[in-house]
């Protein structure tokens, strides 16, 4: 098939400068997404087809955005990828998501692998195992566009998107406290997280307020297993100084206190108040009804994609300032701390 088409006669059919079509062509930021599309469209269907058309639509640029997360089973999670494909998809970009499973070890592999161009730029929570940075330090030096959400790492000077842990953990604490609790449990996945750091510090500094003293025992540092961490907030239920109050620093957490509480004669909210960081839609229709406090994970998801959609689109467009933005959190009090 001959490819004899030239870039004049391109543009003559698209009724547009050859200039312009050769910077649409070479995905140059100075041109419209909207028509970029037409030239494309317009040049394979002329079968135009020189080394500069195939590199730019092929070899530059994916078109692709990683999302790495800690887990798919966290509604949280899900809601941020669905902020940011609704803006990727806007822009021609899709996404691709990668699960660590809370795994430090996947998540080095998984990143190793997005360093081969498998995709233009990186939006990332970091796993519970997290401590040593050093290959996502890697990633930032070799250039590949990077912004963390939630879960983030401080150590590398980018852009991260957070809720406000420290505020609501101490609103959500001081609720509990308001609701009569005096001996409230933390439950949490990781010392090493920065959320955890956070909202620890938040439930700390609303016992000290009200004059609590923090049990040891009830910062309960859980595991990965749904069933391990169902047997261990049972045994802190069943123990001789047991909570009155939970404040739960992940949602999957949450559903094992109600697991555990289950196997107790303990009632929620009589003798035991929950309340838990969590985006579940169920949370509403749970018996009794959970307290949550709603993170705002879709505006988490739209504001990191808009970002790295500015950079990839604009490639002259400075590096990311190392900022943390804060995007507050909602408490929505239900039955789980309310006793009617």
């Amino acid at each position: 098939m001959n490819s004899g088409i030239s870039i004049k006669e391109l543009a003559a059919a698209l009724n547009l400068a050859p200039s312009t079509v050769s910077r649409a062509l070479n995905d140059s930021y100075e041109i419209s997404e909207a028509t970029k599309q037409k030239v494309i469209s317009m040049a394979e269907k002329l079968n135009y087809q020189p080394n500069p058309f195939a590199r730019s639509l092929r070899a530059n640029k994916s078109r692709t955005i990683a999302v790495v997360i800690p887990e798919r089973i966290n509604n949280f999670f899900a809601k941020v990828i669905d902020g940011i494909e609704e803006i990727a998809q806007e822009h021609g970009y899709h996404l691709l998501v990668y699960n660590t499973h809370e795994d430090v070890e996947k998540e080095k592999k998984i990143l190793s692998l997005l360093q081969n161009g498998r995709a233009d730029a990186i939006v990332m929570s970091v796993t519970s195992q997290t401590s040593d940075t050093s290959h996502l330090q890697k990633i930032h030096e070799r250039g590949l566009p990077l912004v963390f959400f939630d879960r983030i790492c401080g150590e590398i000077p980018t852009t991260k998107f957070i809720t406000n842990d420290y505020e609501s953990a101490y609103k959500g604490t001081n609720h509990l406290i308001q609701q009569g609790c005096k001996k409230i449990a933390f439950l949490t996945l990781s010392k090493d997280l920065s959320i955890t750091k956070e909202r620890y510090r938040g439930y700390l500094d609303a016992l000290k307020m009200a004059n609590l003293t923090p049990e040891p025992t009830f910062s309960l540092y859980c595991k990965h297993s749904d069933e391990d961490n169902t047997e261990l907030i049972l045994k802190l239920l069943q123990s001789e100084n047991r909570p009155d109050g939970i404040i739960s620093s992940v949602e999957k957490l949450a559903i094992s206190t109600y697991q555990a509480v289950r196997k107790t004669n303990l009632k929620i909210p009589y003798d035991l108040k929950i309340i838990t960081f969590s985006n579940m839609s169920i949370a509403g229709i749970l018996n009794p009804s959970l307290t949550t406090i709603t993170q705002p994970a879709e505006t988490i998801g739209q504001e990191c994609a808009k970002l790295l959609i500015k950079k990839l689109t604009r490639p002259r467009q400075p590096d990311f300032l190392d900022q943390i933005i804060v995007i507050p959190s909602q408490i929505q009090i239900r039955e789980s701390t309310m006793v009617r």
